[in-house]
């Protein structure tokens, strides 16, 4: 059968009426109507036109409806002002980076044994930093004279000679404007000096006219630049994903790099040596960035900006939330549980909600580090659409020996073990109404299949509620069993996604037929569809199944999303 596709806008009034599933009242997360998903202001001057200072604010002025904020956090408000004439030399992340400066606010007892952050005088800074600069800049020179003995000796040894280099279907590049290696998806930074320097070159040609380059395409490959100064990101794909699908992608690496150093750090960093070597400061993080590369590749999350929820009867949902909700304390924003890559339950402080691009971050820290696992841990991290100059601290801990993984982000450094105080009341609580056994069953079990719909032909599906960014799609049948054939549909949704979201042409609902399965596409103001079926089923057909999957979905919707979202 040759593909064909039907391509038509509706009425929403002829789509569905009332509420659509998975809709709430109050949302969990935000949405990327809330917050900008796909750009950044790459001029600082219009960055500065942006709201920012959220964790500063929560410091200042304590919990949103605390009565009190304006009294009981005077002295805080003074010792912010204080440190603002100091500047503390410690490391404010896990590899190094510098202190930001909401964190000057912690506790009057000074440095804890694992921190050892001496306060010095202002003028003592001065003259280290001259110091550190006269030390860096030696470094560099050496580091300029290496770069250049390498490339007057490439060999078959350089990963651009290496066949299994060559034959990766998508590579990442991230790179300074000074064209120094960062982050390189495959292969070696240092083998691959001469390839981002033809990149930094190109980006630096086009930018003297004032323009940005944004993509090259050669053949089946597509170059994809995203320049976010003082960073250059480069995708080369040889796939069928559309160039704004990896735009898309290198935002994610870039909120990756954010969430280790933030903002602040970052242009700090180059803002007194424009050829700064970044990767001092990330060493040790390679592994997130790697892990965020893989899963981009096969989960829908990042393709639609959406949060998959772990299915759960709604009691067990409900009390799981009520004990996070017990959590509270005066400085904790976001209460998770997490359970295989899947969102649990989420409490957060009022008026404050976390982007699903933040809670991408947040999984890809669980499932990239096997650490969490060995005990109770406490680590920096930065959430760039939540505030992007500042950390977050967050405890993290698996419940006993379960699959679910609890997280406790507050903005003070020093609330370690109270945190995990409210941990064990949160575990003795969830216990005493069987969630984590409900939790441990549920991940055990997976995902619902699609004959548990009870709609012949329906192969598979993705389901996403607009309003509340969460989605949902039953485990893989046959004949999606395989490695490959997962990454043949994963890329005909993506297909359907960018046909759908088309500068030129968008559409509200498609109708494809190939040569293996025909698929159809439906997006609305409060939902996105996309649906498989068997190649034989008629358009008139796949709209009857899609209503009644819809119907299904609403009467499931309880399990399948979080409805009612708590607060501190």
């Amino acid at each position: 059968m040759s593909e064909n596709e039907d391509a038509y806008d509706v009425e929403e009034a002829d789509v569905i009426e009332g509420q659509e599933p998975g809709a709430s009242g109050t949302p969990v997360l935000g949405t990327s109507e809330d917050i900008d998903t796909l750009e950044y202001y790459s001029d600082i001057a219009e960055r500065q036109r942006l709201p920012s200072g959220t964790i500063h604010d929560i410091i200042e002025l304590g919990h949103p409806d605390d009565a009190d904020g304006e009294s009981t956090n005077i002295e805080k408000r003074q010792e912010v002002k204080e440190n603002e004439e100091e500047t503390k030399t410690g490391n404010g992340s896990i590899h190094g980076a510098i202190d930001e400066p909401f964190q000057a606010s912690s506790s009057e007892s000074g440095p804890t044994d694992d921190e050892d952050v001496p306060v010095v005088a202002t003028d003592e800074i001065v003259k280290q930093e001259n110091d550190e600069n006269a030390v860096l800049e030696g470094e560099d020179a050496k580091e300029n004279e290496a770069a250049s003995s390498a490339v007057s000796e490439i060999d078959s040894t350089d990963d651009l000679n290496n066949k299994e280099w060559q034959r990766q279907k998508k590579h990442v590049f991230v790179l300074s404007e000074a064209g120094k290696p960062i982050y390189t998806r495959h292969g070696s930074g240092d083998k691959l000096v001469t390839l981002m320097g033809v990149m930094q070159a190109l980006v630096s040609f086009i930018s003297v006219s004032k323009n940005t380059l944004r993509l090259i395409v050669a053949g089946d490959h597509k170059f994809v630049f995203m320049v976010r100064s003082p960073l250059i990101l480069v995708a080369v794909a040889n796939s069928q994903e559309s160039h704004q699908q990896v735009y898309t992608q290198l935002t994610c690496v870039y909120n990756q790099i954010l969430s280790v150093l933030t903002l602040t750090t970052l242009q700090k960093a180059f803002h007194k040596r424009h050829n700064y070597d970044l990767r001092r400061l990330l060493t040790g993080t390679e592994k997130f960035l790697d892990n965020l590369c893989t899963i981009m590749e096969t989960d829908p999350c990042f393709l639609l900006s959406g949060v998959r929820c772990l299915r759960l009867e709604s009691q067990i949902r409900d009390q799981v939330s009520s004990s996070l909700q017990s959590a509270k304390l005066k400085d904790l924003v976001f209460a998770i549980l997490l359970a295989d890559n899947q969102l649990v339950a989420l409490v957060r402080m009022k008026k404050y909600v976390l982007h699903p691009g933040d809670l991408h971050l947040i999984v890809n820290l669980v499932n990239a580090s096997s650490s969490f696992r060995n005990g109770e841990s406490w680590t920096p991290i930065c959430l760039p659409r939540f505030d992007s100059s500042g950390f977050l601290h967050a405890y993290v801990s698996y419940l006993e020996d379960t699959p679910a993984c609890l997280l406790l982000l507050t903005v003070d450094r020093d609330l370690f073990f109270e945190l995990s105080d409210c941990k064990s009341k949160i575990v003795e609580k969830m216990k005493k109404h069987n969630c984590l056994d409900a939790i441990t069953s549920s991940v055990r079990r997976g995902s619902y299949s699609c004959q548990q719909v009870g709609i012949s032909d329906l192969r598979h599906f993705i389901y996403k509620s607009r309003s509340t960014s969460q989605f949902t799609s039953p485990q893989l049948d046959a004949p999606y069993k395989s490695p490959a054939e997962q990454e043949r549909l994963f890329g005909l949704y993506q297909y359907l996604h960018q046909r759908m979201y088309s500068k030129s042409r968008p559409l509200k609902i498609m109708f494809h037929v190939g040569q293996r399965e025909a698929m159809l596409g439906w997006v609305t103001s409060r939902f996105e569809l996309y649906a498989t079926f068997g190649a034989l089923t008629t358009k008139q057909s796949a709209i009857t199944a899609i209503n009644k999957l819809l119907t299904w979905i609403k009467k499931e919707e309880e399990r399948l999303f979080i409805l009612n979202a708590l607060t501190f």
